[in-house]
């Protein structure tokens, strides 16, 4: 089986979207500082491109969590590869993500750092699909919603593969 990969959402598109989160959430985080979480491997894209474009202090940490493996499909089982370097206590956590789909791994994580003491928590996402949505759960700031289909580019991968394009595609596959 062969695979090639659509464009979706171009280059700009994607820049242009993350100016404008990195707006809102410098508005939103006025006079205070941010405590940005991301989520390994996908997230780093996102999040190092979301921070620059963030005018109030930013702190920076990473996890990695997954629930995927080699598949396309989510495989349920949320797993903690990599554990936060840094406590929340008192911090103004924002947990940056490539996409939500299940919501399974976020919904764990949310209430994982939730209950570690932060001042607040809340979800940024590049992408997200809400019809695929199993568990609740809130994004407080949204890049684009995209439908069902398997998306790579921009730090998403396809079994560690296409995380480097500069754009978000669709995997198709023959």
């Amino acid at each position: 089986m062969s695979e090639r990969v659509r464009v979706m959402l171009t280059e700009q598109q994607v820049n242009d979207r993350i100016k404008e989160i990195g707006e809102q959430i410098s508005k939103d985080y006025a006079g205070k500082s941010v405590h940005l979480v991301c989520v390994l491997k996908g997230g780093s894209f996102f999040m190092c491109e979301l921070a620059k474009r963030i005018t109030v202090p930013v702190t920076l940490d990473f996890m990695s969590a997954s629930s995927y493996g080699s598949s396309t499909k989510s495989s349920g089982v949320v797993k903690i590869v990599k554990d936060l370097d840094e406590p929340l206590k008192d911090k103004n956590v924002l947990v940056v993500e490539d996409i939500v789909d299940s919501g399974r791994t976020l919904s764990y994580l949310l209430k994982m750092l939730g209950d570690r003491g932060p001042a607040s928590v809340k979800l940024c996402t590049l992408l997200d699909k809400p019809e695929r949505r199993v568990t609740d759960v809130k994004v407080d700031y949204t890049g684009f919603e995209i439908p069902d289909e398997f998306v790579v580019g921009y730090g998403l991968d396809y079994d560690q593969r296409y995380r480097n394009l500069p754009y978000i595609g669709v995997v198709e596959f023959d």
